[in-house]
């Protein structure tokens, strides 16, 4: 990115792809001839206040030799406006998503919220379209993608922090990146098994493992107190189990726990689950990725 547009503080991977097609994390490794192609799904939340989160996903999926695109076309997947009923105009953001990733053979999203949007509800916008199902099947969450499909050995990483993980709501009961309580299912824990392989970094034991951050989007909007409420409990849980990092795969959930956090001025770091694989260290993530630039979380 050009030095003048740095100096503005314009930081979204939308600029730096527009300003650098050149740029890419990892480009000095060689991808690997007819490797998969990869288009990377950003949301619109991450590109434009949480872009390190981006880039550290593409960082993982280079460095493991995939070839991956941004297509900087993409927008909203549409959810915000599917979540207040309004579908009418949710659907035209839901068809150029159709557009812009079916020529890819996987779709790669750091965000269990949107993966969700993609497979579980864009059949009420677009489901007559008949590229959907083929495009639903080759959506994945980023742990989802480094578990089930391309996995990459993380044993060489250090992270040496007490970690409590938060399990998104959206990641855990409708990808099923894990079991919650409420079905009593056990299902193999995607997110935790991948930060289990990193060196140093332990887990603390929450005492609600799989409770809501209380953000829900919209809800954070319409039902204010009750949010705030629930983020606060979320909080005092990792404080109270003696966590340094929370750590989770929805920056939505993030961006709603830090502003409280940041309110309380308590000692508790938060950081997408991308950048600790991707070797961030917390006091980089918190000063440079996580805050927003403006504004405040719910």
């Amino acid at each position: 990115m050009p030095p003048w547009i740095a100096s503005t503080g314009a930081t979204s991977l939308h600029w730096q792809v527009y300003f650098d097609q050149t740029y890419r994390p990892f480009r000095s490794i060689a991808v690997m001839e007819n490797s998969m192609r990869v288009g990377l799904f950003v949301p619109c939340y991450i590109d434009q206040m949480y872009p390190d989160v981006a880039v550290a996903t593409l960082e993982l999926l280079e460095g493991a030799g995939l070839k991956v695109e941004f297509p900087a076309a993409q927008t909203c997947c549409g959810q915000p406006m599917a979540n207040t009923g309004c579908n009418d105009a949710a659907r035209p953001l839901a068809a150029r998503f159709l557009d812009l990733f079916d020529p890819f053979d996987y779709i790669v999203c750091p965000s269990g919220s949107c993966t969700s949007m993609v497979r579980n509800h864009f059949s009420d916008l677009v489901g007559n379209d008949p590229r959907l199902k083929s495009i639903q099947s080759r959506t994945f969450e980023l742990c989802e993608f480094l578990h089930d499909v391309h996995p990459i050995d993380f044993s060489g990483n250090r992270f040496p922090f007490r970690v409590g993980l938060h399990q998104s709501c959206h990641g855990l009961r409708e990808l099923r990146l894990g079991g919650d309580s409420e079905q009593m299912i056990e299902r193999p824990d995607k997110v935790r098994s991948l930060l289990a392989q990193v060196q140093g970094l332990s887990f603390v034991e929450l005492q609600r493992v799989d409770e809501c951050c209380g953000f829900g989007g919209t809800f954070a909007v319409n039902e204010r107190a009750v949010s705030v409420a629930m983020g606060e409990d979320r909080v005092q849980d990792h404080l109270d189990a003696g966590a340094e990092v929370m750590v989770a795969s929805d920056m939505s959930c993030l961006m709603h726990l830090w502003g409280l956090i940041s309110r309380q001025g308590s000692p508790l770091a938060v950081m997408h689950v991308a950048q600790v694989l991707a070797g961030r260290s917390p006091t980089v993530s918190v000063k440079n990725s996580i805050k927003p630039k403006t504004g405040n979380a719910v």
